[in-house]
């Protein structure tokens, strides 16, 4: 196995030189895929369930798969990067995504399709896992500015997806097998940094067992990390499933609608340039917890109780509270020493988090149609707010799993 060699690392223990610019180009090209398996499937839901006879059972599965996939791959991607190796890992996850996202567009079976998103999922599930991890080996002297470029080639790569697949489908004369098809290419593309990089994969620490989900289900830090990952990935679920309902209800036509719902997504590109750079200046990241959460409560007391008129102003500013995605990933890297120990709690939090957040559109959904109205809706999501607040304070706080565990034990 080639190990990094010493001529490649700088003063502060990262990656320099030629190898690094190829890290970076590999790690924007991975992020910008790791949302299109999701993101690609809602605009044109219609046309994938009347095509393939889906059933309503299949279309909630379909849904619902993100969240389950996200936890439960997420969860073993350290003990699977342990055994292969996090480059070879990762190129292998790109290629699965690559091969689900091409399946799928080919088929003309529920169960097939269904299968193969789950294939092109778990590739997606890998990558986040991974990429917190690998900003923390190759440049823990820069982890704040590679997680900038992380969330932000993220950001773009969900709303690329998202804006994009319609106007694909009907450059393809409506035909949404295409539509898909377009991003497996991507994928493609990302793998190919990740081909050369497998000379250079780091040593395998095989050592780290003890930084199990078993090991972290007793750390504080850890749960309060996975519990500010899924209280704002409750509410991210939440805003782009329910807006759109929300602002047609308050008097906007579904095309005004529409137009604020992509004004919402795209504003996550500069929050996603911004925060991460800001959050790691600072070995307290409370202030920015704390402000997040100010963004919420406007936002939401506008949407609920305002006129009809601001209320794209008041989507833009829950928009911006969704600055706590980036955080979440940030603090990843600032609560941990070892990349090791990033792997660990990137895998629980995220594992638990998705499964957190994936309970929150389904109440929405019944509480709405229950009530008819949105003040149950608005109520959940202040109290989801507020645990986002007290969990957030607790992980902003400048500490590290590692010693924690070492107190604790």
């Amino acid at each position: 196995m080639t190990v990094l060699t010493q001529e490649t690392r700088g003063r502060t223990g990262g990656t320099t030189g030629s190898l690094a610019w190829l890290l970076v180009a590999g790690i924007v090209l991975a992020a910008l895929n790791l949302r299109t398996a999701v993101t690609s499937v809602g605009p044109v839901l219609d046309h994938i369930s009347s095509g393939l006879g889906m059933s309503g059972v299949g279309v909630g599965l379909l849904t619902t798969l993100p969240v389950l996939i996200f936890a439960s791959v997420g969860a073993v991607t350290p003990a699977l990067a342990r055994r292969i190796g996090e480059h070879r890992l990762l190129l292998l996850a790109l290629i699965t995504l690559g091969a689900g996202l091409l399946i799928r567009a080919m088929v003309g079976s529920a169960g097939v399709f269904l299968f193969s998103s789950a294939l092109a999922l778990s590739g997606g599930a890998v990558g986040n896992v991974l990429i917190p991890t690998l900003i923390k080996r190759h440049f823990p002297g820069r982890a704040g500015t590679m997680t900038t470029v992380y969330t932000t080639a993220l950001a773009v790569g969900t709303m690329l997806a998202a804006a994009a697949t319609v106007p694909i489908e009907r450059a393809a004369d409506g035909n949404w097998h295409v539509a898909l098809g377009v991003w497996a290419a991507l994928a493609a593309v990302a793998a190919i940094p990740w081909l050369a990089l497998l000379r250079s994969e780091p040593e395998r620490d095989t050592g780290s067992s003890d930084l199990g989900p078993r090991a972290l289900v007793r750390s504080k830090l850890a749960w309060s990390v996975a519990a500010y990952f899924g209280t704002q990935s409750m509410v991210a679920y939440i805003m782009f499933g329910f807006l759109p309902k929300i602002l047609t209800d308050g008097g906007y036509t579904t095309g005004q609608a529409g137009l604020v719902l992509g004004v919402f997504t795209a504003i996550g590109i500069p929050v996603s340039m911004v925060v991460p750079w800001i959050a790691s200046k600072f070995s307290d990241q409370r202030p920015v917890v704390a402000a997040f959460v100010a963004f919420y409560t406007v936002g939401f007391l506008g949407l609920w109780l305002g006129p009809a008129g601001p209320a794209w102003a008041f989507a833009v500013l829950v928009g911006i509270g969704m600055g706590s995605f980036p955080l979440a990933l940030t603090m990843l890297a600032l609560r941990t020493r070892t990349p090791e120990a990033t792997a660990a709690l990137s895998a629980f939090g995220q594992s638990a988090g998705y499964l957190i957040a994936g309970a929150g559109p389904l109440v929405v959904g019944v509480m709405h149609e229950s009530t008819g109205g949105w003040t149950l809706p608005f109520l959940l999501l202040f109290a989801v707010v507020g645990v986002q607040l007290v969990t957030g304070w607790y992980a902003g706080r400048s500490r590290y799993l590692e010693d924690e565990r070492a107190l604790a034990g």
